[in-house]
């Protein structure tokens, strides 16, 4: 049998809903790792722009590799600030007219910097990601929630705003997962291994570094 081909756009044959990031985007300002899929029933080759909102720039979106990015999650860029140090936060510039001559009013609001994503993430169904989040490596986030602050690696998390409900794993435990990165393995030994990768233990996985 060939091996998975990640510049596949719809890796599941006859499953439109499902598609791989990377061959996808085109913006510049988003950047997804191999194997990386969104599943939407409706139009996932619209990830850009249907779940990705408010991305003007600089800042960027960048996921890594082995991500599962449920249904509806969206991913809310630093475009969406206004104003919130006088009485009003109405963006009155982008109305046109003599209203344009204030525009910079509204530009250079401060910002938290790229949006980060590490490897093998799992987002369930709905999730809202906030401008400037960084979600670690092994991380699950819970259907429905709305995440305002950085999860850390092999976290869980969930709720509005999402709290961090554990960890999948002990701090030495995590720390050992970290250096076997087997995201980085070569696709080959990936695969002779990958039963070691969805169940095995932390030593088995271990013993398995190429």
């Amino acid at each position: 049998m060939p091996l998975p081909d990640p510049t596949v756009l719809h890796p599941m044959p006859g499953q439109s809903r499902v598609v791989l990031l990377k061959p996808l985007v085109t913006s510049p300002l988003i950047e997804a790792g191999e194997f990386t899929y969104y599943d939407d029933p409706g139009d996932a080759t619209a990830f850009e722009t249907r779940n990705v909102l408010y991305h003007y720039g600089p800042e960027k979106l960048v996921i890594g590799r082995f991500c599962a990015i449920g249904t509806g999650v969206r991913f809310i860029m630093n475009g969406a600030n206004h104003r919130m140090d006088g009485p009003s936060t109405f963006p009155f510039p982008i109305m046109g007219g003599s209203w344009a001559d204030h525009f910079d009013l509204i530009t250079g609001l401060p910002g938290r910097g790229d949006t980060v994503v590490g490897h093998d993430v799992w987002f369930g169904y709905g999730v809202t990601v906030m401008p400037g989040v960084r979600i670690g490596h092994g991380a699950i986030i819970a259907s429905g929630s709305v995440v305002t602050s950085d999860v850390p690696d092999y976290g869980i998390a969930g709720g509005n705003p999402a709290r961090l409900i554990r960890t999948r794993y002990t701090p030495a435990e995590i720390g050992r997962l970290l250096e076997i990165a087997w995201w980085d393995w070569p696709l080959e030994h990936l695969t002779r291994h990958l039963r070691t990768v969805m169940s095995g233990s932390v030593d088995e996985l271990a013993a398995a570094v190429p």
